[in-house]
């Protein structure tokens, strides 16, 4: 990692530099496609932040890394980072600060694009290797996809 990256808990003011990294990586996340679906999730983002529930991943201040979770679902909800930063164990970083705010012994529930789905190989890749493990089909925004659940 870069010595001028910063893990952090993502404020109100982080919103545009967060928008900036979604608008670069929005094809990867159905629901994200349209104008409407852009302005819901930062609206839902400064919702996230003002509940000290989104991490993002700063480099000299433009971040380069977003992640979303609820401390009362247990669950990982947004997670992305910027294809020039990948590589780098940024998310993986953002996913361990996470995890300090969640409650101890609790799983941990994220969904992601179900197995064979060439946008999803990365991302189940990395959740397996996290010590994530399959769960239920199920569908988000009108596409198919799978609870990937951590046990604690």
């Amino acid at each position: 990692m870069r010595n001028r990256m910063k893990i952090e808990l993502g404020r109100a003011r982080d919103i545009d530099g967060w928008m900036e990294l979604v608008e670069q990586v929005k094809d990867d996340f159905p629901g994200l496609e349209t104008v409407e679906g852009m302005a819901e999730h930062r609206d839902t983002v400064l919702a996230f932040m003002a509940r000290d529930s989104a991490v993002c991943a700063k480099d000299g201040g433009r971040v380069v890394g977003a992640l979303l979770f609820s401390k009362e679902n247990s669950m990982l909800c947004f997670l992305a980072v910027d294809p020039v930063y990948r590589r780098q164990h940024i998310a993986e970083n953002m996913v361990n600060l996470m995890l300090t705010f969640m409650e101890p012994g609790r799983d941990i529930v994220v969904t992601t694009y179900r197995e064979g789905v060439p946008a999803g190989i990365a991302a189940r890749a990395f959740y397996k290797r996290l010590g994530f493990s399959e769960g239920k089909l199920t569908e988000e925004f009108g596409s198919p996809v799978q609870e990937l659940i951590l046990k604690r």
